[in-house]
């Protein structure tokens, strides 16, 4: 956490705001977040966000819930107190699981999609006590962005880079402006697999004898 300059660009358009992100980030600015009231479909690609893993959180919850209602199922109707229902065998898991199959599944999809929400509200900080001050990690600088503006957050310390930032976002189409000295956490560049690579190995090279001229 450090103290940045941060540049607020209020836009009253969709369309406006993901044409104003891809601009920015062209020029190679980083857009640090953007404050919507409803989902903005391609604005997560403009800013160069990762891909979500909340996918894999939901498998692990489905495996889960199908894991314990299975046992559940297992130890009551097999283990603990067979009982004999129209004369089908009832003394192994194996001979009865077309019958547990409706059960399992509906366990499955209600601990994957629970649990998941769940998951998605505390990542986020949407719980209550979280974001409610000024200054808090999860803070919405601008209330208006629940009813239908949209925000963009862009941190910067160069003076030069600022006004430019300014004057890109009023030729995109931003209704106000605003800069300030916050304490916002700065989201880091994505940068490719070879430019890591190139950055990360080029001191190796700085230890290998060099070749000399004839």
């Amino acid at each position: 956490m450090s103290s940045n300059k941060v540049i607020y660009g209020l836009f009253d358009d969709d369309d406006k705001v993901l044409h104003a992100t891809k601009t920015l980030v062209s020029k190679g600015y980083t857009v640090n977040e953007v404050y919507s009231p409803f989902p903005v479909h391609g604005l997560d690609t403009a800013m160069g966000l990762r891909y979500s893993r909340m996918a894999i959180t939901s498998f692990i919850y489905g495996v889960l819930g199908a894991f314990l209602i299975t046992l559940l199922m297992w130890y009551i109707m097999i283990e603990d107190w067979p009982m004999v229902i129209g004369g089908k065998p009832n003394f192994s898991y194996g001979q009865n699981l077309p019958a547990f199959i409706p059960v399992t599944f509906e366990a499955t999809v209600f601990c994957a999609a629970h649990l998941m929400v769940i998951t998605f509200l505390f990542r986020c900080g949407l719980y209550p006590g979280r974001g409610v001050f000024a200054g808090s990690k999860k803070y919405n600088p601008d209330p208006r962005t629940t009813d239908d503006k949209f925000l963009m957050e862009i941190c910067e310390e160069d003076s030069k880079k600022i006004k430019k930032i300014e004057a890109i976002m009023k030729e995109t189409g931003a209704i106000e402006i605003q800069i300030g000295e916050y304490k916002v956490k700065k989201r880091k560049k994505l940068i490719s697999i070879k430019q890591y690579l190139k950055n990360n190995l080029s001191g190796i090279f700085k230890f290998l004898p060099k070749k000399k001229k004839s």
